[in-house]
């Protein structure tokens, strides 16, 4: 199976800084995925990175976790969340998992 992962930083694009709440994002991180009625889980980070013209920048992250989601679906999901937080870009990383269910009957 492929596990992607979006990164969507909250630093605002031209503000340099997070304009919302969190939980707004969040909200519409969840509508988003609501609204292509795809199985998601998601995490808050913090981090930093650095921009072209070397500054650093500290921010928070909301990280969007996806498995077996087609790649056009994806890059979907992406372009919204990129222009609905206002974002130069967002990054997206896949890799292969071992993923299996496990259950028990009472």
């Amino acid at each position: 199976m492929v596990e992607t992962k979006i990164y969507v930083g909250l630093n605002d694009s031209v503000e340099k800084k997070q304009l919302m709440e969190t939980e707004k994002y969040i909200s519409v991180l969840r509508n988003v995925c609501y609204a292509y009625n795809t199985p998601f889980s998601f995490d808050v980070e913090e981090g930093g990175y650095i921009h072209e013209s070397g500054e650093y920048t500290k921010e928070t992250t909301l990280v969007l976790t996806l498995i077996d989601t087609d790649k056009t679906l994806v890059n979907e999901i992406a372009k919204d969340l990129c222009l609905f937080f206002h974002q130069e870009s967002v990054l997206i990383t896949e890799g292969i998992v071992r993923a299996y269910y496990v259950s028990e009957t009472l």
